[in-house]
């Protein structure tokens, strides 16, 4: 048995639309360091988002309390991405460049958030300046930038933490290695990415799911 297999539906559910749906608007009040180096890393960061045309990574994506669940993504800019979770996980969660869809074909139910009001929109909108909204947490580790985005003024949006980790065969010079995100309940949502690749070619039907009320039902 896996421990995925020990999930009940409610909390996986909700661990992943938590994961996806943590509002983080696109006008946020994070002012950045004034520090000269800190700017720079910041720089080094958006460059790097900015320079992505296609990803594909395994992931894992893991709640506070251990569980677990993992699968592929790929993302394509401007604003196209998808979670493709492992095959005992009847879900599925997209991306066609204006809101993110989480689909769960066990209940044949349809979640939508716009992609300005998700942590993902760092990743998905080139016209978001991460530098502007968030700010430069410390590492023991030179080779790794961490960036913390949060609104100050409205808690209840929760914060999402940017790992980026030097890579010269990475676009801009840093790989995202792991986001990690806190909502106003204290739930933090960890996700992992390994084995990134870049640049390859990937077909916009990627971004498109099937609607579990057709009659076909079922994911692609």
């Amino acid at each position: 048995m896996t421990i995925l297999h020990s999930f009940t539906r409610i909390p996986l559910r909700a661990a992943i639309a938590g994961a996806l749906a943590l509002a983080v608007p696109a006008a946020l009040a994070v002012s950045a360091s004034p520090a000269a180096a800190q700017a720079d890393q910041l720089d080094q960061a958006v460059t790097a988002l900015r320079s992505i045309t296609t990803l594909r990574a395994d992931f894992n994506q893991a709640d506070r309390n251990g569980q677990v669940v993992r699968g592929v993504l790929t993302l394509k800019s401007p604003g196209r991405i998808r979670f493709e979770y492992e095959r005992s996980v009847n879900m599925l969660v997209v991306s066609n460049g204006r809101s993110l869809t989480l689909i769960d074909y066990d209940v044949a139910q349809v979640q939508r958030w716009p992609i300005g009001n998700s942590p993902l929109g760092a990743l998905l909108d080139p016209r978001r300046d991460v530098k502007r909204y968030g700010k430069l947490l410390p590492t023991s580790n030179p080779n790794v930038i961490s960036i913390e985005v949060k609104d100050a003024r409205k808690p209840e949006y929760g914060t999402i933490t940017l790992i980026f980790v030097r890579n010269a065969a990475a676009p801009g010079g840093l790989e995202l290695n792991s986001w990690v995100q806190l909502d106003a309940q204290n739930k933090r949502t960890t996700v992992r990415l390994s084995n990134q690749r870049y640049g390859m070619a990937v077909p916009d039907s990627t971004f498109t799911f099937r609607d579990p009320t057709s009659r076909t039902g079922g994911r692609p």
